[in-house]
This record gives C-alpha cells, sequence and structure tokens, in this order.
C-alpha cells in the first residue's frame, strides 16, 4: 500500500489506515464510493462513509448529529428477526455501536487517527416485530484516548424504549503498524 492511502474494506469492515497527503479518499465498493472525510463534522460528511458497507446493507438513516449526540434510524426488517417473529437483540447493539462509533469520528482526523467499539453492553427492555427504531447516542465521557457513549434505542413509531446500551470505543492511532 502507498504512503497516504486510506482503504475502506467493506468485505470485512475495516479501516486501514496510512497517514499522509490525502485529505479526502474514495475507494469503489461493490454498490458505490465510500468516502471518508478527513474530519467529518455534519450528516453529509458521515453519510459519505455509507456505500457499500454494514450501515448500507441494514438500510440506516443517519437523522441528526452534533458535538454531544447523533440519531440513527432504521426499519426492522424480517430478516432481522429472531425464530419468535422479534427484532433479534444483536441488532439492538449492531445499531447502538453503530451510533456510539459514528459519533466518534466527529471532529476526528480520521487521517491521524480513528474510533475502535472495545465494549458493548445492553439491556433489553421490551421486544419489537415491525416498524423503525431510533438510536440516540450520547456522550457520557471523553478523554484523548477513549469515548464513552449511553444510548438509547426506541421504537419510532410509539416512542417506546426498547434497549438501553453503553458503548465505549478506543482511539487507536493510525500509524502504519498499528494494527493488533
Amino acid at each position: 500500500m502507498e504512503q497516504g492511502i486510506l482503504e475502506w474494506n467493506v468485505a470485512v469492515s475495516a479501516l486501514v489506515i496510512v497517514p499522509g497527503f490525502c485529505r479526502m479518499v474514495v475507494v469503489n465498493t461493490s454498490s458505490g464510493e465510500a468516502v471518508i472525510p478527513e474530519k467529518p463534522r455534519t450528516v453529509d460528511d458521515l453519510r459519505q462513509m455509507w456505500p457499500g458497507t454494514a450501515l448500507e446493507a441494514f438500510g440506516l438513516s443517519l437523522v441528526e448529529v452534533d458535538d454531544d449526540r447523533l440519531i440513527l434510524e432504521m426499519p426492522v426488517r424480517p430478516e432481522f428477526r429472531q425464530p419468535m417473529g422479534l427484532l433479534h437483540g444483536g441488532v439492538h447493539l449492531f445499531l447502538a455501536e453503530s451510533a456510539a462509533s459514528l459519533h466518534a469520528c466527529v471532529g476526528i482526523d480520521l487521517h491521524k487517527t480513528y474510533p475502535v467499539g472495545i465494549e458493548v453492553n445492553g439491556s433489553h427492555l421490551r421486544p419489537v416485530r415491525d416498524g423503525n427504531i431510533r438510536a440516540v447516542a450520547e456522550v457520557i465521557r471523553r478523554s484523548k484516548k477513549t469515548i464513552v457513549h449511553q444510548i438509547a434505542i426506541s421504537h419510532v413509531e410509539t416512542g417506546k424504549q426498547l434497549c438501553a446500551c453503553r458503548v465505549t470505543n478506543l482511539y487507536r492511532s493510525a500509524t502504519p503498524g498499528n494494527a493488533d
């Protein structure tokens, strides 16, 4: 890989970064082009990272972002249900980690550092079978090395909370050889 290239490997949802001269990198994917902005701050900046990722495959929609919180929504589709017809609990955790990890990118120079999830937990409060779900990720604690979010997942149509989650992301240096 050449110096200065940022690669988003959507097949395994991995981010490989080699710092250098690039400000924004476009990587061709099977369903479009993912763009990794240098310091994402807005909904539009973050949406550039969607094509060819799990975010796109699961139908996530980014509703709002600011310095302290991020809101994502997604549909409850039949293929996301467990055998009893309820939304699979792992989908809640996927949505929670997606919201927290996206928010952890806000204002960060992704060519120098990037967030990786190191802890995800959730308490399932009530089931859901259909409709749409919303994750509201809010910062609990932010330091130079980590960011911790609490995420409330609710049913869009009823407003009832479905799951309470917490996600911790570690900021990793984007230097070559830092892939443990």
